[in-house]
């Protein structure tokens, strides 16, 4: 289980984040090869902070049941809401942010798609030189990391215990999610944020930059692996408090 240290924040800064919060919810959208417990320390400051947090559980068959899966959440919401997404989940978050009730998107290290991209189309040339995720040849239309090249290129920041479970708790990615493609671009209507993790091996950082850039997102960078939403919860919700202040900023 993660544990967190809440001395770090200010009664000032807490009191700027509640205000923050009013009004707004938060969903957490995972990527492929994991499952939403990843999110536990990320959702942990978030609800300290007074948001109302909801985490999906994406079954990563396909592009459009995680979509649909994603709405179901959102309908959950009376409130406006703030779409997160890590890695696959930015593909997720790109389609299903077209939904009314959706007021920004967060992208953590994540893929941010256009209009007829996939995860598979972004990463089927990459930069020479770039490191290769240690995908697995698909079995039964399934996807899997190699196991023993997992910390190392999905987890290197995260605890070697919490890694190791990360790898021998995998979820099958199935070949049709990652082969989704997006049918109309959330970023291209609505405000986003982005944080580049600057150790990936996964989704190599000049790529996040170049997604980034294109969909006009605010950015930040932070050092982390692929990981970084579980190895630096504070980071996220950092970013996340921004995205709302923003939102309830521009609503003014």
């Amino acid at each position: 289980m993660l544990t967190l240290d809440m001395s770090v924040y200010s009664t000032e800064e807490m009191i700027v984040n509640e205000t923050a919060s009013s009004a707004l919810g938060v969903v957490l959208v995972h990527g492929g090869f994991v499952d939403g417990s990843g999110w536990e320390g990320v959702y942990k400051i978030l609800k300290k902070d007074g948001f109302n947090v909801s985490v999906v559980q994406n079954p990563t068959l396909s592009l459009a049941g995680d979509v649909a899966a994603t709405r179901r959440v959102i309908a959950g919401f009376d409130v406006p809401v703030i779409l997160v997404g890590h890695s696959y989940g930015g593909v997720v978050i790109t389609e299903a942010g077209n939904d009314p009730k959706v007021a920004a998107l967060v992208y953590i290290a994540a893929f941010a798609p256009d209009k007829g991209e996939s995860v598979m189309s972004l990463i089927k040339d990459p930069v020479p030189g770039a490191p290769v995720p240690p995908i697995l040849p698909p079995q039964d239309g399934y996807l899997l990391l190699d196991k023993t090249k997992f910390a190392a290129s999905f987890a290197g920041d995260v605890a070697k215990d919490t890694a190791e479970f990360m790898a021998n708790s995998q979820v099958p990615w199935g070949v049709d999610a990652a082969g989704g493609a997006v049918t109309q671009p959330a970023w291209k209507t609505k405000p986003s944020w982005y944080l580049v993790a600057t150790e990936d091996r996964m989704i190599p950082p000049p790529a996040q930059q170049f997604m980034s850039k294109r969909a006009g997102s605010k950015v930040v960078e932070a050092k982390g692996s692929h990981a970084i939403y579980v190895s630096r919860p504070e980071a996220i919700a950092n970013l996340i408090v921004e995205a709302a202040k923003g939102v309830k900023s521009a609503a003014r």
